[in-house]
């Protein structure tokens, strides 16, 4: 299984992932969530969607 450092995606239907990335990006788990629903899953595009 991969860490969470070398996924591509986040699967925001695991909470565990989810609640890892919402603090790896400091935001919370509904921020996370709109933010899939606006630019997707890959994680480096969440990344700087939600480091702006």
């Amino acid at each position: 299984m991969a860490t969470e450092t070398e996924r591509t995606h986040l699967d925001i239907h695991d909470r565990t992932s989810r609640e890892s990335y919402a603090r790896l990006f400091g935001v919370s788990e509904e921020q996370l969530r709109k933010a899939v629903r606006l630019v997707g899953s890959r994680v480096s595009t969440l990344r700087g969607h939600l480091r702006r």
